[in-house]
């Protein structure tokens, strides 16, 4: 049986490093893999996979890739509409990866994944979709780098943060979240 504490620092890391991928979906799942080969990130059983060179090499790429087409002009709205269900589906990983596998039924794990980091990623995704979608109305897509950048780092410092400070960083998503749904709504009102 995991102790309390462990798994609140379990489900914090599982939850933070979600929300990053809310930013960039490649970009967490990098500095996670990178934390579970230096040995950082003790992984339980078939998640093991996400430590390997192959891996690292995987996300590496894709996270170059993710990040470089951020830059395009069109091609970054474009990407916005592949990116959300890729956030769910990251953010559902990251999350079911750390909670304890020996007691715990794989439905309540995986349904927790889907819930708490698919939905949490999804939600931040959505809103930096409005915030392009935003600065491409207003600017002509000349703003949409800076935007990006902005996602870059949030979601590059946000996963390190994550394996530091799991709880802080939950919590700090989950006010994120809460305020990306109040807006949401507030503007489907007006």
């Amino acid at each position: 049986m995991e102790e309390p504490g462990q798994i609140l620092l379990a489900i914090g890391l599982g939850i933070s490093l979600s929300a990053c991928c809310g930013f960039r979906v490649f970009l967490p799942l990098l500095v996670t893999s990178v934390a579970m080969r230096a040995g950082w990130l003790p992984v339980s059983g078939s998640e093991q996979w996400m430590g390997s060179w192959a891996a690292i090499l995987s996300f590496g790429l894709a996270s170059l890739l993710e990040i470089g087409a951020y830059y395009i002009p069109v091609l970054d709205n474009l990407l916005d509409t592949i990116a959300t269900p890729l956030a769910v589906g990251a953010g559902t990983l990251l999350a079911a990866s750390f909670l304890p596998v020996g007691d715990w039924d794989p439905m309540l794990r995986w349904g927790l994944g889907i819930v708490a980091g698919g939905g949490i990623a999804g939600t931040i995704q959505l809103g930096t979709s409005a915030i392009r979608l935003f600065s491409t109305k207003t600017t002509g897509g000349t703003g949409n780098a800076i935007v990006a950048t902005g996602e870059h780092l949030t979601a590059g410092v946000g996963a390190v943060l994550a394996l530091l400070l799991p709880v802080l960083m939950a919590i700090l998503a989950l006010l994120l979240v809460i305020f990306v749904l109040y807006r949401l709504f507030r503007r489907s009102k007006a």
